[in-house]
């Protein structure tokens, strides 16, 4: 019995480590979570993060745009065109079995079986956010798609 709950403590600290969010960062892939980065013109640009929760996608994608706006010399940026996807749902649930079995020979067996789905493989759900974003210099433009990108800095770091 405790062999049994040993091994299900360790299935559940492995299975853990598979779904964690990842540091903020670039993306090693198109499906990884972080953030890509696509120029359109010279001051407009695609952002995207993809994270496991659609607060972290929206914070960090608004992050990086900031980070793009000042490494470019602008000091703000206007979100022209947004949108969020969200894939991978969670997948977990538990299922209860009977069985029976005979044999010849008059003997004859029930088994009732637990089965728990447990999502291996990291499938957490995963949610993109894109900005195609405008960066601009001199006062900014007081409409709320219109972002100042060092408060964005300040306010979305750690």
């Amino acid at each position: 019995m405790i062999r049994s709950i040993l091994i299900a403590g360790l299935l559940t600290s492995t299975v853990a480590a598979c779904t964690t969010a990842k540091p903020y960062g670039p993306a090693a892939s198109a499906t990884a979570q972080g953030f890509s980065v696509q120029p359109i013109e010279s001051n407009r640009y695609r952002v995207s993060y993809t994270a496991l929760s659609q607060e972290d996608a929206r914070r960090y994608a608004l992050r990086r745009a900031a980070e793009v706006t000042v490494e470019n010399g602008a000091e703000w940026f206007r979100v022209v065109r947004g949108y969020t996807d969200m894939s991978g749902e969670r997948r977990s649930g538990s299922s209860v079995s009977i069985g029976g079995s005979s044999s010849s020979g008059g003997y004859s067996g029930v088994g009732v079986g637990l089965g728990v789905g447990i999502p291996l493989g990291g499938g957490g759900e995963k949610t993109t956010e894109s900005l195609e974003i405008i960066t601009g210099t001199g006062p900014k433009p007081d409409e709320p798609s219109v972002y100042d990108a060092e408060s964005v800095l300040i306010n979305t770091s750690g």
